[in-house]
């Protein structure tokens, strides 16, 4: 029988997280003030712990992961890799195609690698309670895990058109001991203000990072924590690219093409960075990001300092942008409805380093159904953005009639998005292109720097 799975023991579980920034061709701009536009300082950055200031602006290649967070990643770490060798089949494709595999994980996702790795940050510096926000419920599961096996409290705003999509979500969250409320929520100045405005606001994870923030700074020993998008997140989450080059390594394999889904950015920095590295020193790699064609921030978003959320509490970052205000449509994929997307990735995709699609959510599911009949697992709406690019691909090469080597993260399973498929199955699914007059709209608030 050949082998479907490549293993690491726990010994591999990385020593190190990798960090991008000296290497990038071009150095990220500087962070400004919200309110100064002036350069952000460290004493600005408060609701974060001082070890993760100081990785958000490290001039070292290599941060060393502390032994409680590994000993803690050792729970599901290291991750399988798998050759997909059914979907090759289904395909009729010359190319190989390997997924990293995320999903088991306690919370059924990659969020976990950063929210283990933040919330030992914090309780290292005697916090007592995170605030964070959650799209489809991933992130917001994770932190709640953290928060339960490092003993700080957790106060979850989650948007609310997926706190209305999925329920289990909630129930994991409850299940570690945290708090979980919609955003827009009246829990907030900013959640009753959004609220007022109108009261059916479906939510976006702008908003609910608002409040999230909102909640850190008007409570005593209290920090807010960010799922994607900030530098130390993706260096957080290099350990899954990591572990898979030792593992291609293993069976003397190297991708010409890397697919992950993007909302913030997370897991596609993730698995793509340790590669970036790479491709920056002259290998032929590609590795592309994939979005939903409803908010497509990478593909048709600008370059332009933003803020991360709708109240301008954050931090300006240059980045890609669809504009604070932008209200993407009630899409599935909730943990890809964000305007704005990772410095890191958005610098990298103005160098040309990065490739950017997007898709619409009905081939999307389309993608994910075909998965899950020959490689059995239910992808997460998110994850399914993948499988559709890594099947484009194929196809290519089977036309092409070139081999060809395809790696995706796996970023999470769809045990939790059940509802999702049930519509798409039902054939009540539609497809929303990107709304041009509502993003000009919101790109028309953009700040004046």
């Amino acid at each position: 029988m050949k082998g479907k799975k490549i293993l690491l023991s726990e010994e591999d579980i990385p020593k190190y997280w990798y960090n991008i920034l000296p290497d990038m061709p071009t150095q990220l701009s500087t962070p400004l003030h919200p309110q100064t536009q002036k350069p952000l300082t460290p004493d600005d950055l408060k609701i974060f712990p001082k070890a993760i200031i100081e990785q958000e602006m490290s001039s070292e290649k290599e941060i060393r992961i502390p032994d409680k967070v590994r000993e803690i990643y050792s729970i599901w770490r290291p991750s399988p890799l798998v050759r997909a060798y059914n979907l090759e089949k289904a395909l009729g494709t010359p190319a190989k195609i390997y997924y990293k595999n995320e999903s088991v994980s306690p919370a059924g996702s990659h969020k976990p690698n950063t929210a283990i790795a933040q919330a030992y940050y914090n309780k290292m510096e005697g916090v007592q309670t995170l605030t964070t926000e959650t799209g489809a419920g991933q992130w917001g599961s994770a932190l709640s895990l953290a928060g339960s096996l490092l003993g700080i409290d957790v106060r979850v705003y989650m948007v609310k058109v997926s706190y209305n999509q999925k329920p289990y979500r909630k129930s994991m969250i409850h299940a570690w001991g945290a708090d979980v409320y919609a955003s827009p929520s009246n829990k907030t100045q900013v959640g009753r203000n959004a609220l007022e405005k109108d009261p059916n606001n479906p939510g976006t994870l702008g908003l609910a990072i608002s409040e999230a923030i909102e909640d850190a700074v008007t409570h005593e020993n209290t920090n807010y924590t960010l799922g994607s998008v900030l530098n130390h997140v993706l260096l957080h989450q290099t350990v899954i690219g990591l572990e898979a080059k030792k593992q291609l390594e293993m069976v003397g394999d190297y991708p010409d093409v890397i697919l992950a889904p993007c909302g913030g950015g997370s897991n596609l920095g993730g698995i793509g960075l340790p590669f970036m590295r790479d491709k920056i020193n002259g290998k032929d790699v590609k590795i592309v990001a994939v979005e939903p064609a409803s908010c497509p921030t990478l593909t048709k978003g600008i370059f332009h300092y933003d803020y991360a959320d709708v109240a301008k509490m954050t931090p300006l970052l240059l980045m890609y942008t669809l504009g604070h205000n932008f209200m993407p449509p009630s899409i599935h994929a909730g943990g890809l409805r964000y305007h704005g997307d990772s410095p890191i990735l958005s610098q990298l995709r103005k160098d040309g380093l990065l490739d950017a699609v997007s898709y619409m959510q009905t081939e999307v599911f389309e993608a994910g159904l075909l998965f899950a009949k020959t490689e059995g697992i239910i992808p997460a709406p998110e994850t399914c953005h993948a499988i559709k690019g890594a099947i484009e691909e194929a196809v290519k090469a089977k036309e092409e009639q070139k081999e060809k080597t395809i790696l995706i993260c796996f970023s999470g399973h769809g045990h939790f998005d059940m509802s999702s498929y049930d519509t798409y199955l039902s054939g009540d699914m539609k497809d929303y292109e990107y709304p041009e007059g509502k993003a000009k709209e919101a790109l028309e608030y953009l700040p004046e720097i």
